[in-house]
């Protein structure tokens, strides 16, 4: 099965605010992304957003240039439904973020979603091939992962968990770490999850 139809089953399957990594606020992903400085207009792209409702916090705080981008047209439908005529300075991409070019320089990165479900040492490559080329100079990025004390799986699929040091060992010598932050994150059912967010500023220019 690809990424696309176990993505797609489980959104089709059950209503997003039941899925266990369901925030009504993203209060900590605010915090890091107003903290950063970046400006109201600069590109904010949050992989594997699907139907989180990070986008109309952003809208509401004035961010006027956001993408959501996920593999699941129904995640990305539940957002847009959601928004209705409130998505203006929102794009809304269907694509695997392994393959997706950006057409500009993204000024602010980040992903609550992906990265700890790629295991695979190819896939992760993949992935900072990627951020390496769309971040703009002194661009930030924030990546939330399940922490070490973290779950093993989730959504039927298994997932890397990262400490501090593993996650900046991950994203190399192009970024600088800012801050780190735990996330004790509380499921829809009650349960606790351990999250790791890593906030970094890019110090090298991008590839030309």
């Amino acid at each position: 099965m690809s990424s696309r139809e176990h993505w797609e089953a489980v959104y089709r399957d059950r209503d997003p605010e039941s899925l266990t990594w369901y925030q009504e606020e993203t209060t900590l992903s605010l915090s890091l992304i107003a903290a950063s400085n970046v400006e109201s207009d600069a590109a904010v792209v949050d992989v594997g957003g699907g139907s989180s409702r990070l986008v109309d916090h952003l809208l509401e705080r004035g961010y006027a240039n956001v993408t959501v981008l996920d593999v699941s047209p129904t995640a990305l439908g539940y957002a847009r439904n959601r928004l209705a005529d409130r998505d203006a300075g929102v794009t809304f991409v269907e694509a695997d973020v392994l393959e997706y070019r950006f057409d500009s320089r993204i000024g602010f990165w980040h992903d609550r979603a992906v990265f700890h479900f790629l295991t695979a040492t190819a896939d992760q490559t993949r992935y900072m091939e990627r951020l390496n080329m769309s971040i703009a100079a002194d661009g930030h990025v924030v990546i939330a992962t399940f922490g070490v004390d973290g779950p093993e799986r989730c959504s039927g699929l298994p997932v890397q968990r990262y400490s501090p040091e593993t996650l900046k060992q991950a994203l190399g010598t192009s970024f600088e770490p800012v801050s780190f932050h735990d996330e004790a994150h509380i499921t829809p059912t009650g349960a606790t999850q351990a999250f790791l967010y890593g906030h970094f500023r890019r110090v090298d220019g991008p590839p030309s």
